[in-house]
């Protein structure tokens, strides 16, 4: 009889161990995946940021050589020798 009881006691345990393993389980996946969430969020505001930083920085450019374009040019003086 014994035997039969060791035998059911380690059964349980196996289960609850099963059980609990499984719920470590789940919830350290759902922690991985907060976690890819997170990261990705962060990449997309990043690259948004970047983006917008880019295209004032391109229009900035443009602008000062438009303005380099349009402003008057210097001439060189040149002196003949009389």
């Amino acid at each position: 009889m014994s035997q039969d009881n060791d035998a059911q006691i380690r059964a349980a345990e196996r289960a609850e161990r099963a059980e609990r393993m499984a719920k470590e389980g789940a919830q350290a996946m759902a922690e991985h995946l907060a976690s890819i969430k997170a990261v990705d969020e962060r990449t997309v505001r990043l690259r948004a940021l970047r983006l917008a930083k880019e295209a004032a920085d391109a229009e900035q450019a443009a602008a000062e050589k438009a303005a380099a374009a349009t402003a008057p040019k210097k001439r060189k003086r040149t002196t003949s020798a009389v």
